[in-house]
């Protein structure tokens, strides 16, 4: 199995990125956004923690920034229906750390907040994962603790309604607590949250 791929970037885009290693071999490597959001510029060293999946009519590399989004990425695979394509786009809407907490807390909204994830999905993604996750150890990386309160959490999803990937509103709702916000209401959480990423303009 391939668990790491080191070298040089040479292309990347919102969904894929290539990289050259050392030894003179290119691999292209599909990725989550939120991997895409950390990537050095092209030209610059990069490693990334991979995951090989073998079908019959091909191999696929993914490439994570983590051992902890490559385990989660892993671990949804199982769930049924769930192939790929699917699990990136979790991955992409909701950090790895968000999608293992609202399995385990049965968070069917924030679960359908994934394109592609209806309520009969959220379902299946619970049904088949909410118990078989205590073993994956939720490594935080400053977003939103549930701790925060329900004001906060509200505030994520509305932003996840208006458009807004996941990984934004929740670094967008932790600068407002940060800076004074504990205490203040959903609406008022997202109309200051939605002032830091641009007054809601994409």
């Amino acid at each position: 199995m391939i668990a790491h791929v080191a070298g040089t970037l040479l292309a990347k885009s919102l969904d894929r990125v290539e990289v050259m290693t050392p030894g003179g071999v290119g691999y292209e490597l599909s990725v989550p956004l939120s991997v895409y959001e950390t990537l050095p510029k092209v030209g610059e060293n990069v490693r990334l923690h991979t995951y090989l999946v073998v079908k019959e009519d091909g191999w696929q590399l993914f490439g994570f920034s983590t051992t902890f989004e490559r385990q989660v990425f892993q671990r949804v695979l199982d769930a049924k229906g769930v192939g790929p394509a699917l699990a990136l786009g979790l991955l992409s809407t909701l950090s790895a750390e968000r999608l293992v907490r609202a399995i385990r807390e049965r968070d069917i909204v924030t679960l359908q907040s994934v394109p592609r994830v209806g309520r009969k999905k959220a379902e299946q993604l619970v049904l088949d994962l909410a118990d078989k996750l205590d073993d994956v150890q939720v490594v935080t990386s400053g977003g939103v603790a549930k701790s925060e309160g329900p004001a906060a959490e509200d505030a994520i999803r509305a932003l996840g309604s208006l458009g807004y990937s996941m990984g934004d509103a929740e670094r967008a709702v932790k600068g407002v607590l940060d800076d004074g916000g504990r205490g203040m209401s959903a609406p008022e959480l997202i109309r200051r949250a939605l002032a830091k990423v641009g007054g809601g303009n994409r």
